[in-house]
């Protein structure tokens, strides 16, 4: 048999959405043993396991997640066939995307822009904590991970960190804020409130270590763990944010935030987390490759 049997992939597809083999063979009017043995046949054609059984429970092996990308493709388009009797779009991959709640929007849109505006790319992207995304990374319900936080080293979990940029990190504010502030004088920034990362965060480490050394008290007006709310916080005019240039460029292109000039020599890095995959996603190639061309460009000096 050299063709793929559709009605096989189609148990599958069933199978893999329902996340329950008794439930489906229920709902297909099937017995659960003729169910089961339609998916091993598929299995045997594909030359690997599509399912991992844990007791009753069946989780999507890293084949078992290709399959359905590519069965849900298959039957998607098949439903638009019966729908318009022409198939006038393109098959569209997914590529699936977690990213730190936290974490910059525009580093974020600036990773993946590589991709927008392709007929051919589905990008599906999911904000949450580090846990859940790590989570989701390890049964290859996502790609990628974005964060600024590297995972922590387990030889169980085959995480692979990619570090894709990396900008020099200031200190910025409304013109009015900056009025006092001299060039590279830490003492101009005794008075003016500032906007930092909270306390378990490695940004807010590195700049109480500068602060130490430098000998500022900072007058603290917020203590944000959302860069996006620093941002408007600074743009409202409560103070001065400690955030990279990213964050803020939007502004400080119209020139309604402004840097202080005071070299902070702190270095934010922007990583993308991966895991070792045997059928790694083509997309995902494409924008760390891309990344990485960006980053060699624009290697901050520190």
């Amino acid at each position: 048999m050299n063709d793929l049997n559709y009605h096989h992939l189609r148990y599958f597809w069933a199978v893999a959405h329902d996340g329950n083999l008794t439930r489906t063979a229920e709902r297909l009017n099937l017995s659960q043993s003729a169910l089961s043995s339609q998916i091993r046949t598929l299995e045997a054609r594909l030359g690997h396991a599509l399912f991992d059984r844990r007791g009753r429970q069946l989780h999507l092996t890293e084949a078992g997640r290709i399959a359905l990308d590519h069965a849900d493709t298959i039957f998607a388009t098949g439903a638009e066939l019966l729908g318009t009797l022409a198939q006038t779009g393109q098959v569209r991959r997914p590529l699936r995307v977690g990213s730190l709640a936290t974490l910059s929007r525009n580093f974020q849109t600036g990773f993946l822009r590589p991709l927008f505006g392709r007929a051919d790319v589905e990008i599906v992207l999911r904000a949450g904590s580090a846990r859940e995304l790590y989570a989701a990374l390890s049964d290859l319900s996502l790609d990628v991970v974005l964060t600024n936080r590297p995972p922590a080293r387990d030889a169980g979990l085959p995480f692979v960190t990619h570090r894709i940029a990396a900008q020099q990190v200031g200190l910025f504010g409304t013109p009015a804020h900056l009025s006092g502030v001299d060039d590279g004088d830490p003492s101009g920034l005794r008075d003016v409130p500032l906007i930092l990362p909270t306390l378990d965060s490695a940004l807010r480490a590195d700049f109480d270590a500068w602060a130490d050394r430098t000998g500022l008290r900072p007058q603290i007006a917020a203590e944000v763990d959302d860069m996006a709310m620093m941002r408007l916080l600074a743009r409202d005019g409560l103070g001065l944010a400690l955030v990279p240039p990213i964050v803020v460029q939007d502004e400080l292109a119209t020139g309604a935030l402004c840097a202080a000039p005071i070299p902070l020599g702190i270095i934010e890095t922007f990583l993308a987390v991966t895991v070792a995959r045997r059928f790694p996603n083509p997309l995902l190639r494409e924008v760390l490759e891309s990344a990485a061309d960006r980053l060699g460009a624009s290697e901050p000096a520190v």
